[in-house]
């Protein structure tokens, strides 16, 4: 007989344990779905939003009276947005063509499937250019490899099938593309260089900057791409960067899956451009000088006397600015190195001032109390002897009587390395520092030379080794030199400048600056030290220097003006140094101009530097 029993005691075990499972269960889906919603809310945002960030462009660069010397120009290239619906489908059909076509191989033989992935984008990319090339006839093939970086890296991004499109080509597509087509004219900024070698060390260049910053903008944590922008690299590009960036923008993007966007972005900042640099240059005196140079290696400062704004700033051989856009070819950079067209001579040049520093020279020698304008002369038969040195006058000429005004307009370098022995080298570098000589001007450029040079017997015995001097003696010869600004002495154009146009204030140092300012004070800095009547001792002998002596061709008709030659040596290269300040009675501008002759050239500073200055 069988019995049954409504409740089996043996099934409450196991209802027991169906029971704690599910509790177990119940349990783990609270705890994710209350607990940890922000942690899969949160990796649900990474996995799903993508972040696109764009620089600003560049401000501009303006000489003073507005004229634009570095502005962007719009950069047309042609891109296939990779992200549309149509691509997509397309690179699927052609993956399943591409595929088939390779069935008919041995399997040992077949691409596999990352391969023909590749295949297919390719073909597909080279059917949308083949419409361009069509249109614009040409003949462009789609990089494959540079395809599937842009796949694999910057898939958000479009891609850019043709770069830096030609006006006429630009128009031809806008009429012929359809507004619906993938294929689109994408428009970005780079830099333009107007007036192309013009001013080209002092303004600088820019070279492409792959990570730009953007501030304040969410989504540091996304997975985020970058549009390249630039970066100052020389120049004033490279000194006023934070400036002369843009604000950067961006947007916030959903995307599927395969990582492309699914719909408008869900957050964006439109960037902005940066801020614009008034410089001082003038560009027509700055042409002026240039053009006065062209085929010549040296360089030419121009500033104004009153605030010592630099009014142009010329280096030769330069370079042609628009050759750095995008980037510049190992071809051009070759030739500028072979040039010596990377040095920029006017604040990098090491040169002995020569004849230049006579000026120096007779301050220190008025101060000295070892020149006297009314008393001091001297009979120059062409040479002077010290010790067993025979120092020739300039250009071996005999200059009979000579006093101040004639030593100064006929650059005699007996009057000046007599009055300069009785001053002593002491006195005369005291002078030079005096007026800026032995330090660099502080002027808005990165590398500037930083270590000017002014020769005295305490530098001899410091430096002897280290500059290869024989030994660490001052002797008489090198009084006379550092008189006639040859030896050791070394400076740059913009110091001379300096200098000249402190000079024609009346006071010892110029501060030189590259920006503008309408309102900016008038310089004031220690007063020259020399009685009214010896001051204007030393202005006559510049005056007649420009008038009729050595420094004559640097005259304008009609212009009064100060000037003053000189001809140094630099190994076997003559130096032609032309400093001059005009108009005598109101000094506006001073002008420092040295330019380099060839090996054992007769090269003297009037002849050849005054022409520039003239045109200047």
């Amino acid at each position: 007989i069988e019995t049954h029993r409504a409740r089996n005691p043996r099934l409450f075990l196991f209802h027991g344990l169906v029971a704690g499972l599910l509790l177990v269960l119940i349990s783990g889906m609270a705890h994710r779905q209350l607990f940890k919603t922000g942690l899969y809310s949160e990796r649900e945002r990474l996995q799903n939003q993508r972040r696109v960030i764009v620089p600003g462009p560049r401000g501009r660069l303006l000489d003073r009276e507005g004229n634009v010397l570095v502005d962007n120009r719009a950069r047309f290239s042609v891109v296939l947005n990779l992200a549309e619906p149509a691509i997509r489908a397309e690179f699927r059909a052609e993956y399943k063509a591409v595929r088939a076509n390779y069935r008919q191989l041995p399997a040992a033989e077949r691409p596999n499937g990352d391969q023909l992935e590749r295949i297919a984008r390719t073909a597909v990319a080279q059917r949308y250019l083949d419409k361009i090339n069509f249109i614009l006839n040409r003949r462009e093939s789609v990089r494959t490899a540079d395809l599937n970086r842009h796949v694999n890296q910057t898939l958000l991004l479009p891609y850019v099938l043709l770069d830096d499109l030609a006006p006429e080509e630009y128009a031809r597509l806008l009429e012929r593309l359809p507004v619906s087509s993938p294929l689109q004219v994408y428009a970005s900024s780079s830099r333009y260089y107007p007036y192309h070698n013009a001013a080209a060390q002092a303004l600088g260049y820019t070279s492409v900057d792959n990570d730009p910053e953007v501030e304040d903008f969410p989504g540091e944590d996304l997975l985020t791409f970058k549009m390249k922008g630039a970066t100052g690299r020389t120049g004033l590009e490279k000194i006023f960067d934070d400036q002369l960036q843009g604000e950067t923008g961006g947007a916030i993007y959903l995307v599927d899956p395969a990582g492309y966007k699914v719909d408008l972005p869900i957050e964006k900042r439109l960037p902005v451009q940066g801020k614009s640099i008034v410089t001082s240059l003038d560009i027509d005196l700055q042409q002026a000088a240039e053009a006065a140079m062209e085929g010549r290696t040296g360089a030419a400062v121009a500033l104004d006397v009153r605030t010592g704004e630099v009014l142009a700033l010329v280096s030769k051989p330069d370079y042609d600015l628009n050759s750095f856009v995008p980037r510049l070819s190992h071809e051009s950079a070759k030739a500028i190195e072979a040039s010596g067209g990377w040095l920029n001579r006017a604040i990098q040049g090491q040169y002995p001032p020569g004849s230049t520093f006579k000026i120096i020279t007779a301050i220190a020698g008025l101060r000295a109390g070892t020149i006297e304008p009314a008393v001091s002369r001297i009979i120059c038969p062409g040479f002077i002897m010290v010790g067993n040195r025979r120092f020739p006058c300039a250009h071996g000429a005999v200059h009979g009587e000579v006093d101040l005004t004639k030593a100064l307009t006929q650059s005699c370098n007996v009057f000046f390395i007599k009055y300069g022995l009785e001053t002593t080298p002491q006195f005369l570098a005291a002078e030079a520092k005096r007026f800026g000589f032995n330090h660099p001007t502080g002027i808005e450029l990165p590398s500037e030379f930083r270590t000017p040079r002014v020769a005295d017997p305490e530098w001899r015995k410091e430096n002897w080794k280290s500059a290869n001097l024989p030994d660490g003696i001052w002797r008489g010869g090198d009084t006379a030199n550092i008189a006639i600004g040859q030896g050791d002495t070394l400076i740059t154009p913009l110091q001379a400048a300096c200098m000249v146009a402190s000079f024609a204030r009346g006071e010892t140092e110029t501060k030189p600056t590259l920006l503008h300012d309408p309102r900016r004070p008038l310089q004031r800095t220690a007063p020259i030290g020399l009685s009214p009547s010896d001051y204007n001792a030393v202005l006559r002998g510049l005056e007649s220097c420009y008038q009729i002596g050595t420094g004559r061709l640097a005259k304008v008709e009609g212009l009064t003006g100060g000037a003053k030659s000189g001809t140094a040596q630099k190994g076997r290269i003559e130096l032609a140094w032309l400093v001059a300040f005009a108009p005598l009675e109101d000094p506006r501008i001073a002008i420092a101009v040295v330019l380099e002759g060839a090996e054992d050239q007769d090269f003297g500073g009037g002849l050849y530097s005054g022409p520039v200055v003239k045109a200047v």
